[in-house]
C-alpha cells in the first residue's frame, strides 16, 4: 500500500513539474511562441501538435523509468522479479502499436505541412502583394522595393493583412533570413534566388535577424520588420522618397563593404536591375557577359572592382 502511494506521489510530482515548466515557458516572450502572422501561426500550431504528440511517448517513458527504479530498488524485497516473462500480447501490442500509429500520424502531418508551408508558395489573398528584394551583405540587410523604386538598410516595412513576397539572395557568405514572429527562415546564397512569403495579421515592430553564423559581425546583423496600416505604409513610402540618398552603383559598392552594427538607412531611389546584376555576377559565364551591352557591362565591372577594393 505504501509503495503504491509513493508511486502515485512520484508520478504526480513529475506531472506537476512538467506543467509548471510549461507555464513558465509560456510567460517568457519567445518570438516563435508568439506568432503575429499567418505562416508563423501555422508553424506554431505544428510545433505544439508535434510536441504534444511526442509527450505520448516521452511522458510514459519517464514515468516508467521512475517507477521501475523505485519499485525494483534493492531494499524492496516484496517486488516480484520475473526476468523471463514473455508472451504478454497486450504489452507487445502497446510497444509496437503505439509507435506505429504515432509515426503514421507524423508522416501524414509532415507531408501536408511541407506542401502547405512551402516558402516558395505564394499566399492566397484578394489583396495585391508587396514585392521586396532582399540582399544579405556583410553584416547588414539591404531591402529593395522594385515597384516603389526605393531601398532601405536594416528596416523593412509593409502593410498589415497584405501578402509580402520576399525574393532573397546574397552578396556575401551564405546567410539565413528570419522573422520569427511572422515566418520561418530561408537561406540567402550568392548566385541563387530563394523566396519567402508572409502576411502579418497585427501591426507592430518585429525582430528580424540572421540565423546563420557568417563572420565577426554576425551578432549585429539584425533588422526591424514593421507592419503598419496601408495609409501609414503609403506615408512611409513618400517619406523615404524625400531622402537625400540614392542607391547608385557607387553607393552600393561602399555599402557592400564589411561593416558592423549598421544603422537604418533610407534611399530615395535604387539603380534599375541592381538585384539581377548582383545575382548574375556570380553565375554568368564569360561567354554570356560578352553579349551584355557595353554600358551595362561596364557598370557591373565597376561594381565588382569597387567591392574588391572595399574588401
Amino acid at each position: 500500500m505504501k509503495t503504491t502511494i509513493r508511486t502515485i506521489l512520484i508520478v504526480f510530482l513529475f506531472i506537476a513539474f512538467v506543467a509548471a515548466s510549461s507555464w513558465y515557458v509560456s510567460t517568457l516572450h519567445i518570438d516563435i511562441l508568439n506568432p503575429k502572422g499567418l505562416i508563423a501561426l501555422k508553424e506554431y500550431d505544428l510545433l505544439v501538435f508535434t510536441t504534444l504528440l511526442g509527450f505520448i511517448i516521452v511522458l510514459p517513458v519517464f514515468v516508467l523509468a521512475i517507477f521501475i527504479a523505485w519499485r525494483y530498488r534493492e531494499s524492496n524485497t516484496t517486488a516480484k522479479y520475473t526476468p523471463n516473462v514473455s508472451g504478454n500480447k497486450l504489452a507487445e501490442i502497446i510497444w509496437w502499436g503505439v509507435p506505429i500509429i504515432l509515426i503514421t500520424i507524423l508522416s501524414v502531418v509532415t507531408w501536408t505541412s511541407t506542401h502547405d508551408l512551402d516558402p516558395h508558395k505564394p499566399l492566397a489573398s484578394n489583396v495585391k502583394p508587396i514585392t521586396v528584394q532582399v540582399i544579405a551583405l556583410d553584416w547588414k540587410w539591404l531591402f529593395i522595393y522594385p515597384e516603389q523604386n526605393i531601398a532601405t538598410v536594416n528596416l523593412v516595412q509593409f502593410p498589415v493583412d497584405t501578402p509580402v513576397n520576399f525574393v532573397i539572395t546574397a552578396d556575401a557568405p551564405m546567410n539565413s533570413f528570419w522573422i520569427p514572429q511572422l515566418s520561418g527562415q530561408i537561406y540567402a546564397m550568392a548566385g541563387m534566388t530563394t523566396k519567402l512569403h508572409l502576411n502579418a495579421t497585427e501591426t507592430g515592430d518585429y525582430k528580424g535577424s540572421s540565423a546563420n553564423i557568417s563572420g565577426e559581425g554576425f551578432s549585429g546583423m539584425k533588422f526591424t520588420a514593421r507592419a503598419t496600416s496601408r495609409a501609414d505604409f503609403d506615408t512611409w513610402i513618400a517619406e523615404v522618397k524625400t531622402s537625400p540618398r540614392s542607391l547608385t552603383a557607387n553607393e552600393y559598392s561602399v555599402l557592400a563593404a564589411q561593416s558592423r552594427n549598421n544603422p537604418v538607412t533610407l534611399y530615395a531611389s535604387s539603380v534599375d536591375g541592381l538585384y539581377d546584376t548582383i545575382l548574375m555576377k556570380y553565375m554568368m559565364p564569360e561567354t554570356q557577359k560578352a553579349e551584355i551591352p557595353a554600358h551595362d557591362m561596364s557598370e557591373m565591372d565597376h561594381m565588382n572592382h569597387m567591392e574588391m577594393e572595399a574588401h
